[in-house]
């Protein structure tokens, strides 16, 4: 992913960032288990993959979304139908394979607009960021961020537990 702006070395979006990366790994595993055409592995990677994005997009909407409202709503309320698309197809998986056969290939077209949502933000909404949040806007993304916790571990994250035993 990008590192041209330095918005990677502020740590709420470093670790958006890193979040995206484990998605992306997920996404290309799940294209290996579309290939072979194995619906439960693919059902499995959708609730990894939506086990990350649920506290991640909750840090983009309730943390840093709201900074950018006023300015870009068009784009924001892009971003964020983009975010119920994208759980949609998701949540389809809940804890077992979904039986519609149109599945499969609704998730990987799915995972297409995942990766490219992923680029919109790290190329536009993350450095963006950088240049026009205030103290107060970045205090917000932590609390937020505090509460929700993230599935990365501690060591990669370089942070302390948060409630629930979650790394921040």
């Amino acid at each position: 992913m990008c590192e041209y702006c330095g918005c990677q070395s502020l740590d709420p979006i470093d670790c958006l960032t890193q979040e995206h990366d484990l998605v992306v790994g997920l996404i290309g595993e799940l294209r290996q288990a579309h290939r072979a055409g194995d619906s439960p592995r693919m059902a499995q990677l959708a609730r990894r993959i939506s086990a990350v994005l649920v506290p991640h997009t909750r840090v983009e909407e309730e943390g840093l979304f709201p900074a950018f409202r006023t300015e870009f709503p068009d784009h924001i309320e892009s971003l964020v139908a983009e975010h119920r698309r994208i759980e949609a197809v998701l949540d389809e998986a809940g804890e077992q394979t979904p039986g519609d056969p149109t599945w499969p290939e609704r998730l990987v077209d799915t995972m297409d607009l995942l990766r490219d949502h992923i680029l919109k933000e790290q190329d536009g909404v993350f450095p963006a960021a950088l240049a026009t949040l205030s103290t107060e806007d970045w205090e917000t993304v932590q609390r937020v961020r505090f509460s929700v916790g993230t599935l990365l571990p501690a060591e990669v994250t370089g942070a302390a537990e948060t409630p629930g035993g979650r790394a921040r």
